[in-house]
């Protein structure tokens, strides 16, 4: 074992591909002259590698060289050793400029349209071989996982500030209203909260169903109104029919507003608009992350966030939001 780690700390990358080259072009001068190496410096090296292997690998000759039986068996080695430390450092300059790679990212909000989707296509076109894996849960849930470095950046609503997280605000959407589509705000263009003060509604078990139920009881509150909100034991796909069998109202962030279902329709609330930010670790080195991150922040600053958003209703809001809590849909 000792002789083994003196042999490898003695030997270079570069006597072996000296070696290679000598093999192949059966002649010190030709070898040198092809890897731009002086033919005595090429022909010390050699004789260097055979020292420190300890057998003979060329027997020379005035027509040039070629391999002994050790020289044989070690050309098929040396071989590998070279393309293994190739591919490892092809692969890791790739995963430098972010070609290949991994990157988690926790969602809280839709991804039925709007700008979530819209970066996740960019960046995929850009950087195709790059996995992306994303991961939805509740917001704290989230940054407990960006502090372990088990996912790379998560997508919240509000802008709150989290312990041990960056955060930068990208976009804002606009908060909905689900209706029946026989209710009579439909025939309206936005609603006021005073108008569904008095209305039921309905929220889902799963995140982001409390964050929907305080921010009604926070809205409806400051009216006046307690308003009577059921917890419906199903997921988000099954939540929206539920309104338009008439089982109550709910609250969606514009986004959601792209996904059909027959029965219901979208209104937005008047002056409710919800900002999200992108949260993750200063200790989080991946290289696919920071592409992405530059790319979030490209697209948040960029007018083309305008064209993100044409897919939604062009009514007007106010120009002054009202503060909005730190989650919902």
């Amino acid at each position: 074992m000792a002789m083994v780690k003196l042999l490898t700390h003695a030997v270079e990358l570069r006597h072996l591909r000296y070696f290679v080259a000598a093999a192949e072009h059966g002649s010190f001068r030709k070898a040198g002259s092809a890897i731009g190496v002086q033919q005595s410096a090429l022909s010390r090296r050699i004789r260097d590698l055979e020292h420190h292997l300890g057998a003979a690998l060329f027997h020379r000759h005035s027509a040039g060289v070629s391999l002994t039986f050790a020289g044989q068996r070690f050309l098929r080695r040396a071989r590998q050793i070279l393309r293994s430390v190739g591919d490892g450092m092809l692969d890791v300059a790739a995963i430098g400029r972010s070609e290949h790679g991994l990157i988690r990212i926790g969602i809280y909000s839709s991804i039925a349209s709007g700008f979530l989707p819209e970066l996740l296509r960019r960046y995929g076109n850009q950087y195709p071989k790059v996995q992306i894996d994303l991961i939805d849960d509740n917001p704290a849930e989230h940054v407990t996982s960006i502090r372990q470095l088990k996912l790379d950046a998560a997508f919240v609503t509000g802008e709150r500030e989290w312990p041990d997280c960056e955060r930068v605000s990208l976009w804002s959407e606009r908060v909905f209203v689900v209706l029946p589509e026989d209710h009579r705000l439909v025939e309206r263009d936005e609603v006021g909260w005073d108008q569904l003060a008095k209305e039921n509604f309905i929220v889902n078990e799963a995140p982001p169903g409390q964050e929907i139920h305080d921010y009604l009881v926070q809205r409806l509150a400051a009216l006046g109104h307690h308003p009577e909100i059921r917890v419906q034991h199903v997921g988000r796909e099954n939540l929206l029919p539920l309104v338009a069998l008439n089982r109550g109202l709910t609250a969606v962030s514009e986004a959601m507003t792209a996904a059909q279902f027959p029965g219901i329709s979208y209104r937005p609330i008047t002056g409710e608009v919800l900002p999200f930010s992108a949260l993750w670790s200063s200790k989080n080195d991946n290289p696919a992350l920071l592409q992405f991150l530059e790319l979030a922040r490209s697209m948040g600053r960029s007018n083309d966030t305008d064209a993100v958003t044409a897919a939604f209703s062009t009514i007007e809001v106010s120009a002054e939001p009202l503060k909005m809590p730190d989650q919902l849909q």
